[in-house]
């Protein structure tokens, strides 16, 4: 069987032909490929490590040589429980008078209100929580030729290095068709390799034991008391499963010894029970389908997946030479202190697709959680949690999806968001006494649904409907009507039932207004001079209120369903309160133009009417733009804004929406060589948000993935424009395969800054305007073929 499997391989050069199998060496520095990280010595911190990750399992890889470090995650393996307790039972008698009080500009009063009335009580939240380590004893010393490198276009983390006479590598992926972490050890020495592989870093009570002489098995219970009871939590099992080629395997009680191999694979599941699946059966169960299954043959199949998802898009920007054989954690440190480095830009764009394919699959359990579906122990011990953040983080973690041609790794997320719909009608009736449903500001796997638990930040209640309206930007860009009528559809309308029966009229405007809410987690002075977070009508819900109404109108009239649900919507939209400019000249962030009482807050929720919705754009509505532009500018020149990975994000996805492609890259810039590490994994920076270091999360990645792109292709207003905010710092570039709304497929070079040629491949028959500067073409695309634009004459021809 596995002769032929393994000729059908080689002809799709899947896997090396038997000559030259495993006698490869590394890529020396001058032939490196754009798409890869590379380093020349071991990770000394989590942030330094690698990560691989099969949208479930993920593993941190440190690549040391006296020992491996394997830090493992699981995105189901979560603290808490479900729980029916969590909303006030006195919110709802208690809406009326504070919102009168709001109105009458008592905002202290109505604050304590809150806190008492209106916050969520968890009775065991949870969180993701971090699993031990992987320990790998090898023994090395004194190595020479070390590199460690991640492929991202294969998704297989590398290591090799000498240590005397013989050289030693390591292979590493997730593979999400077989379920499996695997690692392949190998020495180029016969009978070379020998070692001692142990749980480290356990973080629970665990019991560990050996099981037919080659199987570690740890078994644990994911408890906390930072987040849950110290109780609840779902249980789990990691096997690792150690295969040897000429050599053996024996054990001790809590480790296996490798002696004298040729070569070593080992095998690691992780098993949950969170859906009400037994560990014990779901490890056993996957290691019996691959145990016998030849490396080589789990290696193309990992590959064969993986390539037909990431190998989409590709991305080339003109490069500083001098700076493409250096190290990714050199190159990043030049960029820090200002020195170009246009194709580190492309390949932190390819990073950010990478780890939106590694954590987050058709077949996930669970969506990205804010550390994707790795943990560094940290954001878990938080009060922030590792959890789902609804107030932008959980939304950033799925902006590249669409843009960057990765439609299916949004799965989980729409899943989510109809299971969080059932879960927030009782929240809707109970706290609010409104039809649909409705999710504040962070949830859990279980179905959490109430206000936070914290003034400043807990109410929230357009968290849901903005997550909501991910679903809705899906079938912009694919235009897939079963997916609208059958996921969409349902999700976005019970979202605007709510909405529609839970605002009030403002008592002296008659605008209709939501409340009490908070601008995420920003505050301002009220008139007598209290800091307060909690009011009536923040621009935030206003913009995703207008969007939700308006995805959901459009719905109605595509799919010839809910006229009179049309017509309510249609009348509310009209009533939402304006935009309004503030005595600084900057779009105001709350109903009345109160003072900030933190004004270098990195929140800054009301310009997603600029990015990533559009009901502010340089063209239908410049003196908004100019206004959203001075709150840019205001935060930044602040003393100590507080400067973060997901904050930066946002910033380039605004100024790439105002064409401005300079100040966009000095926002990316920002981004790698300020708030990134040397592995290119963003973090949240420590002294902001009541953590004292660097922490892990991925938004700054995903998010800038996506953001990033815009600075070549958007799409929305029914116009695709080409390089809209192309900095001076990429002259000369290419990328293929990114995505348009209406279900087209772009690719563009340029050349000295300018356009040399487009090409537009539609999904359908269709025909779409494009613009490059202020030229306008109108351009009709067939189905599946491609339309050629020449910037020269701006004419369209079919090839």
């Amino acid at each position: 069987m596995y002769a032929s499997l393994a000729m059908a391989l080689q002809a799709q050069g899947l896997i090396a032909t038997a000559k030259a199998k495993n006698t490869s060496t590394p890529r020396t520095p001058l032939t490196l490929q754009p798409e890869e990280l590379w380093f020349n010595k071991p990770a000394e911190r989590w942030l330094e490590a690698l990560p691989v990750g099969n949208g479930r399992l993920g593993g941190m890889i440190f690549g040391g040589v006296e020992a491996e470090r394997i830090a493992l995650s699981d995105s189901t393996v979560w603290s808490g429980a479900p729980s029916h307790n969590d909303v006030n039972t006195e919110a709802l008698a208690h809406l009326p008078e504070i919102r009168a009080l709001m109105f009458a500009n008592k905002f202290a009063e109505a604050r304590s209100l809150c806190e008492k009335y209106l916050l969520g009580h968890p009775a065991s939240f949870g969180t993701n929580v971090p699993l031990p380590e992987v320990r790998i004893e090898c023994d090395h010393a004194q190595p020479t030729l070390y590199r460690r490198w991640l492929r991202l276009d294969e998704a297989v983390a590398h290591v090799e290095y000498r240590s005397g006479a013989q050289k030693y590598s390591r292979e590493m992926f997730a593979s999400n068709p077989d379920n499996v972490l695997v690692v392949n050890l190998r020495s180029d020495a016969p009978q070379g390799f020998n070692g001692r592989i142990a749980f480290d870093k356990l973080k629970q009570p665990a019991t560990i034991s050996v099981e037919d002489n080659h199987t570690l098995v740890l078994r644990s219970r994911a408890v906390e008391t930072v987040h849950s009871n110290g109780k609840d939590g779902v249980n789990y099992q990691i096997r690792v499963l150690a295969r040897v080629s000429g050599g053996s395997v024996s054990s001790d009680a809590q480790s296996l010894h490798i002696e004298k191999a040729d070569a070593v694979t080992l095998l690691i599941v992780i098993g949950s029970s969170y859906h009400g699946e037994q560990p014990d059966e779901f490890c056993k169960r996957t290691l019996a389908r691959v145990q016998q299954t030849p490396y080589e043959y789990l290696r193309a199949a990992h590959l064969r997946d993986y390539q037909a998802i990431y190998g989409r898009v590709q991305i080339t920007l003109d490069s500083n030479r001098t700076l493409e054989p250096l190290p990714t954690d050199e190159r990043r440190r030049r960029v820090e202190v200002g020195q170009d480095d246009p194709g580190l830009c492309a390949l932190f764009l390819q990073y950010g697709r990478y780890l939106t394919i590694a954590g987050s699959r058709a077949n996930s359990p669970l969506p990205m959680a804010l550390q994707g579906i790795w943990n560094d122990s940290l954001a878990a011990a938080m009060g922030w949690s590792d959890d789902f953040h609804l107030d932008i983080n959980t939304q950033q973690n799925y902006w590249a999806v669409n843009v960057c041609n990765l439609d299916e790794c949004g799965e989980p997320l729409y899943r989510f968001l109809e299971r969080l719909r059932i879960a927030g009608r009782e929240t809707a009736a109970r706290m609010y006494g409104a039809p649909g449903w409705v999710a504040h500001v962070v949830t859990n796997p279980w179905g959490y649904t109430a206000p936070g638990w914290g003034l400043g930040w807990g109410l929230i209640p357009i968290g849901g409907a903005w997550l909501a309206l991910q679903m809705w930007h899906r079938y912009q860009f694919t235009g897939d009507r079963h997916f609208l009528e059958t996921s969409a559809y349902p999700v976005l309308h019970d979202a605007a039932e709510f909405f529609l029966a839970y605002m009030v009229e403002h008592p002296e405007h008659k605008w209709l207004v939501t409340g009490p809410s908070s601008s995420p987690e920003n505050s301002f002075r009220a008139p007598d001079g209290t800091q307060c977070s909690e009011s009536m009508g923040p621009t935030c819900d206003r913009v995703l209120v207008h969007s939700l109404f308006q995805a959901c109108m459009e719905s109605s009239r595509i799919l010839g369903v809910d006229a009179k649900l049309h017509a309510r919507l249609e009348q509310a939209q009209a009533r939402l309160a304006p935009f309004q400019i503030g005595k600084h000249g900057q779009l105001q962030e709350w109903l009345e133009d109160f003072e900030e009482a933190e004004p270098n807050h990195r929140h800054t929720s009301h310009l997603i009417a600029l990015y990533p919705e559009t009901q502010i754009t340089p063209d239908k509505t410049p003196q908004l733009a100019k206004a959203a532009r001075m709150t840019i500018e205001r935060r930044m020149s602040q003393a100590h804004w507080e400067d973060t990975e997901w904050t930066r994000a946002n910033f380039i996805g605004y100024y790439a929406r105002l064409r401005d492609g300079e100040s966009a890259y000095r926002n990316l810039v920002g981004l790698i060589g300020q708030n990134a590490d040397s592995s290119l994994l963003t973090y949240s920076r420590g002294g902001i948000a009541g953590a004292d270091q660097n922490i892990f999360a991925i938004d700054g990645n995903t998010g800038g993935a996506a953001c990033m792109t815009e600075m070549l292709l958007q799409s929305h207003d029914g116009t695709i424009r080409l390089l809209p905010a192309l900095p001076s710092a990429w002259p000369h570039g290419q990328v293929s395969g990114l995505r348009a709304r209406g279900g087209v497929t772009v690719s563009m070079k340029w050349h000295e800054g300018k356009l040399r040629t487009a090409w537009l491949k539609s999904d359908r028959d269709t025909a779409c305007t494009v613009r490059l500067g202020n030229d306008e073409l109108h351009v009709k695309l067939p189905r599946q073929k491609a339309v050629q634009l020449d910037a020269a004459n701006f004419a369209a021809r079919v090839s």
